[in-house]
Formats: structure tokens, C-alpha cells, sequence
């Protein structure tokens, strides 16, 4: 079963300056709790492709088509 995430357009977390997450910090960013919600894998659909977004046992995320 799949869900529909609806998440709004701009996200944002608390993030450390330093210079190298300085040009990070002009992506918004989104938390991977956000879009799991609690699963082990969500389904994304960029430019008609599907992707499987997982989460491994370690804390790893894959991503693949």
C-alpha cells in the first residue's frame, strides 16, 4: 500500500555555519523522517520515473530506479 505525502514547498533544519554547508544551506532540506513517515521505503516519481527511496538497518538511505 501506498500513501500520498504532501509535504509544504520549503523546508528547513538547524544547521552548523561553517563554509562548507554554506552553499548547502541554499537547498532546502528535508528531514528523511519527513518523508519516510514511519516506513521503510517511499516510491518517488521524478520526470515519469519511478524511484524507491529506503532506509537501511544502519541508518543508510538508498535511492534507486
Amino acid at each position: 500500500m501506498q500513501a500520498t505525502l504532501h509535504l509544504p514547498a520549503m523546508f528547513s533544519t538547524p544547521r552548523t555555519e561553517s563554509a562548507a554547508q554554506n552553499a548547502q544551506d541554499r537547498a532546502p532540506s528535508v528531514d528523511s523522517h519527513a518523508l519516510l513517515q514511519g516506513q521503510k521505503a517511499v516510491t518517488i516519481c521524478h520526470n515519469g520515473a519511478l524511484y524507491r527511496l529506503q532506509a537501511t538497518r544502519l541508518g543508510k538511505l538508498i535511492l534507486t530506479k
